[in-house]
């Protein structure tokens, strides 16, 4: 792993930590409906962005960054969903929108420059 990719790993880590400690205060109701959801797109994308770290095909290689990328705009909506219900306050919204941004430009010049070799 180089650094670039030890940084977007050590970063969507960090993500799913505060996920999972905001996902614990939605209602009951929604356990088994949107936190379900949340947690399914976070591990997807973790599951994505190991096999982007391994792979050495480039083919192969933007294949799980592109799905990575799906995941991580799933994770959007779905925080979008989690503000407008009120299941979360307008900083936590501010803060994890932020924590995706961060890992999507990442991710973004990662792609651009697998498609550049």
């Amino acid at each position: 792993m180089n650094n670039n990719n030890l940084e977007i790993y050590q970063r969507y880590l960090n993500l799913i930590y505060y996920s999972n400690d905001i996902v614990r205060k939605y209602p009951k109701s929604e356990t088994f409906a949107l936190v379900n959801e949340i947690k399914t797109s976070l591990y997807a994308g973790l599951r994505n962005l190991m096999y982007a770290i391994k792979t050495y095909n480039k083919v192969d290689k933007l294949k799980y960054l592109n799905e990575f990328d799906i995941n991580l705009n799933l994770l959007k909506v779905q925080v979008r969903i989690s503000h407008r219900y009120k299941y979360i306050s307008t900083q936590n919204y501010n803060a994890w929108s932020n924590l995706i941004t961060d890992i999507c430009n990442m991710l973004g010049g990662w792609i651009t420059s697998c498609q550049k070799r």
